[in-house]
């Protein structure tokens, strides 16, 4: 069962990496082309998913909505691991007061929505792609913060870390040799686990303007154009926001995944 819960999850992902792969190279139509006389048409074969109010092929939105949605995850994920994860290793490693300072700090930042900072950011920047990358890359960090400390303050407990301390090894190399090694399974879960937050951000902040500007077809504006269409073609609605509920679930199924068969606790019980 969680094998199969890691398989699907691992499916869902390759599904929506690979419609981001796709539309590098080819689109069925152009995703930017305005055609009035097509308007509002339902599924068919020329356009599998039918077109939007600006007579635009939905499928080819799609693709390259996808190609978005993983730019702004890998940026956002990855801002954080390189913010959060030392953060929770030194006060893990380091305890006392850098760590009271360092949780608390995270505190002050998790208190922060992602929503709350774009807006901010946006009034001071104006709303683009970089905006919503860098606020939810913020609003990230404590979570990856407190994940690495966590697994920081286990593995010191650990009889190999004491032996290690005790031979002289301390700082960056104890981080590098002992620490690291053994909470990168968990890093990896939170960052899977963050990528599918960052996708309901990102679509959040696309629905509220705050994001990727248009013309730039993303799910989150996809859904935002669709609400006026919303009773008389409600599949305008339906095909983003299921292409975010397939994206979201893939990255949590995969996360649980890789917990379920990294953990050793849950191994054995198995």
């Amino acid at each position: 069962m969680r094998k199969l819960q890691f398989y699907l999850g691992l499916a869902l992902v390759g599904l929506v990496v690979s419609a981001a792969l796709v539309s590098l190279v080819w689109t069925p139509y152009d995703p930017l082309q305005v055609v009035p006389a097509d308007r509002l048409l339902g599924p068919s074969p020329a356009h599998p998913f039918g077109t939007d109010g600006f007579g635009i092929d939905i499928a080819s939105r799609l693709l390259v909505g996808a190609r978005y949605c993983l730019l702004v995850g890998i940026v956002s994920v990855t801002l954080a691991a390189l913010v959060g994860v030392p953060l929770g290793i030194l006060a893990g490693q380091v305890g006392g007061w850098v760590s009271e300072v360092v949780m608390r700090l995270t505190d002050i930042v998790y208190a922060l929505p992602a929503l709350l900072l774009a807006i901010l950011l946006a009034a001071i920047f104006g709303g683009s792609t970089l905006t919503a990358m860098a606020a939810i890359g913020v609003a990230t960090v404590p979570a990856f913060a407190r994940t690495a400390r966590a697994g920081t303050l286990q593995v010191m407990a650990a009889d190999y870390v004491l032996a290690a301390r005790a031979c002289g090894t301390r700082g960056v190399a104890l981080a590098a040799r002992h620490i690291w090694p053994n909470i990168a399974a968990l890093a990896g879960v939170q960052a899977s686990i963050g990528f599918a937050m960052a996708i309901l951000a990102e679509a959040a902040l696309g629905y509220l303007g705050l994001g990727t500007p248009r013309p730039t077809p993303t799910w989150g504006t996809m859904l935002r154009d669709s609400q006026e269409f919303l009773f008389t073609a409600p599949l305008q609605a339906l095909w983003p926001g299921l292409a975010i509920a397939v994206a979201v679930l893939g990255f949590n199924l995969l996360g649980d995944g890789i917990r379920d068969l990294t953990d050793p606790r849950l191994r054995e019980a198995s």
